[in-house]
Parts: structure tokens; C-alpha cells; sequence
């Protein structure tokens, strides 16, 4: 395997040949093959520049290391060389990480769906809860949230809810999110002051298109009904929610937030191509999965990932041990500590498997 100078080396001088390459005549006119040269250099745009921000780092360090013999100025410079000696391992570092093969879905939209588990009506609260804490987070990062379908309690749980989350990355933020989820406090309807355990499910899917995930017309079941619920003037008055049914695997997905049934059906058509997206997917990586486990989690919904403990204040994440004392700011949507960590965790991960380590 090239050592990571010959990698990087080889990246520079392509992007340079690209940046030349891109400004010909020939290829400006052949618009389909510049799209896809000028999109090929900017993948290594930042690649390049942390390379050449670190190669002359290490003429700085050179530089620096000189001194160290100079009677005058060797305290001032073993000063210097721990700071530049550290920029140096979060450079080397950050060019590991580049090499890390990306996930495919990490740039597309995703598709969440949470679902009330052990615990009844406080289950249901506790995916309310979870529902306000993803929306929260979309909004600090500007993310778009799309309403798919909710089902509501009279207590203001939800029972299950379909919601879409849209923007750059997000999958690549929410797809540690997948598992089981355990609230642990005291119900407002506990008259004795006992601390109850209610979990939730939440699963992460990237959302697909047509091109993805071939789906025959014939192998569909596409049936209307009225909308329930809260909402607009349509709900219950007009046959605008959507239902379709995928017949060979008996995947359902509805919709019922738009008034339109066209849009219902598009929405609908997004969430049943991701589900089974995901179902070939997890197929297909069950043996990765597998290697996983114990590390970052296998993404299975029937994994009990993090427990929420709001009398001793504290979130867990069963998959890397961190706990958190900040309930009340992770519930409010900042939950940004706890996925850069599991992002680093996965990065390390990846960077073991492929002999990235320290050399």
C-alpha cells in the first residue's frame, strides 16, 4: 500500500493537472466532462491545501530545530518546536482521516423515523421528546425538516413520527443516531416518586433516488384515505393521504402532511426507497456489521445505543462509554459533543482497519 506521502504527493500533482486541465478550451466546451473534472478537484481541494499547509510545516519545524543550538535562542525555540510538534500530529492526523474511504451516503438526505417502545404513554412522551431534540439540532445547523407523518397521542406523545431531515451532511451527522433510545425519570403521573424506564427506537435512513432503487409499478399497492389528526383545512376532508405498499417485501410507507395527494405520494415514494435501500443495505454489509460491533455499534435498531438519566442529570452512550452531565442542552438539540465523538470513534476505527495508525 503507497505510504501516505506517495498518496498525498500523487493528489497535488493531480490537482494541479486538473486546475490546467479545466481551463483548456476543448474541455470548457465539453460541458458534461469539465462538470466532472471540476468536480474531481474539488474533492481534493482540501486534501491538497491541509498537505501543503503541513509540508510547510515541517520546513517551519526544520527551521526551528536549528536553533536548538544556538545558545541565545534554544529556549525560545524548544518553546516553539512543542507548539509547531503539535500542529504537526493534528495535521498528520487530519491527512489520515482523508484517506478514510467516505461513506457513499454521508452527503444525501436522510429519512428518521422514531417509534414509541417498552413504557406506554411515557414511551410516547419520550419520543416527543426525542422528536424536539432532532428538530432542535436541525435548526442550529441548518437543516430543513420535512413532516412525513406523525401520529400523535391525546397526551402529546408521538407513537411514531417520519419526518425528513435535509441539508449538507446530514446523513453523515445522524447516522450514529440508529438504536434503541432509554429514558430513565419520574412521570408527572408517578404519585410515589419512582423513576421509571421507557425506551424508544430511532432509525436513521438515507434518503435514495429513483436511480438507487429500482422499484417496479406493478409490484405496488397505492391506496388513499383521509387525513387524521392535527393540521390544516384537508384533514378529514378530502382523500389526500397517501399509503404504498411494496408487495414482494411488504414495506409500507404513508404520507398524509401535504395537501396535495400528488405531494403525499412523492413523500410516500422518498420513504418506502429508502427503507428498502436500507433493507438490501444491511444485507449486504451484515459481515462489516459484524466487525463492528463493539466499537461504534452496528446500526441496528434493536441496539440500546444511549440512556437519557434526567434525575442524576446525565446521557450516556453505551457504544464509546461517554457520559455527559448536560441533559437539559442535549435534549434542547445540543448534541454535537456527543457526535463528534462517535465521528472520531468511527474514524479511528477505519483508520486501524486500514493500518493508518501511528508509523
Amino acid at each position: 500500500m503507497p505510504s501516505l506521502d506517495e498518496q498525498f504527493t500523487w493528489m497535488d500533482a493531480r490537482y494541479d493537472e486538473l486546475g490546467i486541465a479545466c481551463s483548456q478550451n476543448d474541455i470548457i466546451a465539453d460541458l458534461p466532462r469539465w462538470q466532472a473534472l471540476m468536480k474531481e478537484r474539488a474533492g481534493l481541494e482540501e486534501p491538497v491545501q491541509t498537505w501543503r499547509a503541513y509540508q510547510k510545516l515541517l520546513q517551519e519545524l526544520a527551521s526551528t530545530r536549528e536553533l536548538l543550538d544556538s545558545p541565545d535562542l534554544a529556549d525560545m525555540a524548544k518553546e516553539e518546536l512543542a507548539h509547531l510538534e503539535q500542529q504537526q500530529q493534528k495535521l498528520r492526523h487530519q491527512l489520515k482521516v482523508f484517506l478514510i474511504p467516505k461513506d457513499p451516503n454521508d452527503e444525501r438526505n436522510v429519512v428518521m423515523e422514531i417509534r414509541g417502545g417498552a413504557g406506554g404513554d411515557e414511551a410516547s412522551l419520550f419520543g416527543a421528546l426525542l422528536l424536539r431534540m432532532y428538530t432542535r439540532y436541525a435548526e442550529r445547523h441548518n437543516l430543513q425538516v420535512g413532516e412525513v407523518d406523525i401520529s400523535w397521542t391525546e397526551l402529546g406523545g408521538v407513537k411514531e413520527a417520519v419526518f425528513t431531515l435535509s441539508g449538507q451532511g446530514a446523513y453523515s451527522r445522524m447516522k450514529f443516531e440508529s438504536g434503541v433510545h432509554r429514558i430513565q425519570r419520574v412521570p408527572s403521573t408517578e404519585s410515589q416518586g419512582r423513576i421509571h424506564t421507557s425506551t424508544a427506537t430511532v432509525a436513521v435512513l438515507p434518503e435514495v433516488d429513483e436511480v438507487d432503487v429500482q422499484i417496479n409499478p406493478q409490484d405496488l399497492r397505492i391506496d388513499t384515505f383521509r387525513a387524521s389528526g392535527q393540521g390544516g383545512q384537508h384533514v378529514n376532508r378530502t382523500d389526500s393521504a397517501v399509503r404504498i405498499t411494496h408487495l414482494p417485501t411488504g414495506i409500507v410507507a404513508t404520507c398524509q402532511d401535504e395537501k396535495s395527494q400528488i405531494k403525499n405520494r412523492e413523500q410516500a415514494m422518498k420513504v418506502l426507497r429508502s427503507r428498502i435501500y436500507e433493507q438490501e443495505q444491511a444485507k449486504m454489509d451484515a459481515a462489516y456489521a459484524q466487525s463492528r460491533r463493539g466499537q461504534i455499534g452496528t446500526g441496528d435498531r434493536s441496539e440500546r445505543i444511549r440512556t437519557y438519566n434526567f434525575p442524576q442529570g446525565r446521557v450516556t452512550d453505551h457504544r464509546i462509554g461517554l457520559t455527559l452531565y448536560r441533559i437539559n442542552e442535549i435534549m434542547d438539540g445540543d448534541l454535537d459533543e456527543l457526535i463528534d465523538a462517535l465521528t472520531m470513534e468511527a474514524q479511528g476505527q477505519s483508520m486501524r482497519e486500514l493500518a493508518l495508525g501511528e508509523e
